[in-house]
């Protein structure tokens, strides 16, 4: 804008009775109606009320959709989470022919391990595919942990309804924090000490040994031998999956095995930290479940693999790799967009999912033990969650798996430092 004509428009825009009158400056493109006098109405803006209830819907709807998109992947995580443990239960106990915990984990792991490989090799991940030679050994640790955890977690199944298997996965918080301490000489407060006695008698209301929880004769009793909830329970799809009072307890016992391996798995990735790129560690892990339970598979006479018979469990078959693999991306995506605080309180509605696909599907609700036990587990991982003051938001490029999903806000971020 030239000084000379704004003074040109000064002496050309003046009436005799001092309104300013329209006059477009030129060179300027401005045009002088546009201007108000001193002391008139300013026009709205982004602070006045009027603005912001004219801005247009589609406006707001994109908003909304950037605050929670992230939200809505984590969600969506645990959705396939969930769905991906039904599917495992039926495979394993919903047909005449089994599949082993061996066989679906080579299933789920080896498209887990392709993907991975193909993306990292497209993306020109640092250090692929075995990482830094120095912390070989840990990444090897790393993925056998994993898979423990994982074999534990998916055998328990046979016995556990899928509620019961699912909350006892909230122990990973508790004995992280413990094998932390033992291992890391990481703190370890009285307050973690009482959650971790709180959880794990919590695990004896799941269990319900028989030295603690007596049957009598006349109670109502399900068939895998435990109360139901309500009297005259409506059938499921399937039928409930029996059980002894001996198996079950095994099968808890799995699972908190397999939450000490999961716990094993992350304690080693804080020890890794920074020098491997997560999609490293987490492709170890898939690479290592796939071959170990390959071979334990061989090598086992009473174990082979299982040819899908139908239809329905081809599809099982391969809705376990795909669940995984978007298990993984979402979760991934969330942790991304998304406050690890506000995200990772949705890890807990796995335990409502499950209480809903138990109903729907085998007809079931877990008895007022689990359901108390269950409060017990979630109420102390809370706890342990919560302990710590600062809630870090999680930065761009970070993978998270499945162990450190369940850890809330004290997980750690791993950003590859190039």
């Amino acid at each position: 804008m030239s000084y000379g004509s704004i003074h040109e428009r000064e002496g050309s825009v003046k009436g005799t009775n001092g309104r300013v009158q329209s006059s477009r400056v030129e060179g300027d493109g401005v045009d002088s109606e546009n201007f108000t006098s001193l002391g008139g109405e300013q026009p709205e803006g982004p602070t006045d009320p009027k603005y912001e209830e004219r801005r247009p819907v589609l406006q707001r709807i994109k908003q909304f959709y950037e605050r929670n998109i992230g939200l809505f992947f984590v969600f969506m995580a645990q959705v396939f989470a969930s769905l991906m443990t039904m599917t495992t239960r039926l495979l394993e106990t919903g047909f005449e022919k089994k599949f082993h915990a061996l066989q679906i984990i080579f299933v789920r792991m080896l498209a887990t391990a392709v993907l991975g490989s193909l993306y990292m090799w497209y993306k020109k991940v640092p250090d692929f595919p075995l990482g830094r030679r120095d912390i070989r050994g840990l990444l090897v640790l790393r993925g056998l942990a994993g898979f423990t955890g994982l074999f534990c977690s998916y055998y328990s199944l046979s016995y556990l309804n899928i509620a019961d298997a699912t909350v006892i996965n909230f122990l990973v918080p508790t004995m992280t924090a413990f094998i932390c301490f033992i291992a890391l000489k990481e703190p370890f407060t009285v307050k973690e000490a009482i959650a971790g006695f709180v959880a794990f008698g919590g695990v004896l209301f799941i269990a319900r040994p028989t030295f603690l929880f007596p049957r009598h004769g006349d109670e109502d009793l399900g068939e895998n031998g435990t109360r139901m909830l309500m009297a005259d329970q409506p059938k499921g799809i399937v039928p409930e999956v029996p059980a002894t009072a001996a198996q079950r307890s095994l099968a808890v016992l799995l699972a908190v095995i397999g939450t000490f391996g999961a716990a094993t798995a992350y304690s080693t990735i804080r020890v890794i930290g920074k020098r491997a790129h997560s999609l490293v560690s987490v492709n170890y892990f898939a690479v290592l479940a796939t071959v170990v339970s390959f071979v334990v598979i061989v090598v086992l006479p009473e174990l082979h693999f299982e040819m899908p018979e139908n239809t329905t469990q081809w599809s099982l078959l391969a809705a376990i790799g795909v669940a995984g693999f978007l298990l993984q991306f979402l979760l991934t995506e969330g942790l991304q967009r998304e406050k690890a605080g506000r995200a990772t309180n949705l890890i807990y509605t796995q335990m409502v999912f499950a209480l809903i696909i138990e109903r729907v599907v085998w007809g079931t609700t877990p008895p007022v033990e689990s359901l108390f036990g269950s409060a017990l587990i979630i109420g102390s991982a809370i706890w342990v969650s919560l302990q710590k003051s600062k809630s870090p938001t999680q930065p761009k490029g970070v993978v998270v798996d499945e162990e450190q999903s369940l850890l809330g806000v004290d997980a750690p971020t791993e950003v590859r430092e190039d």
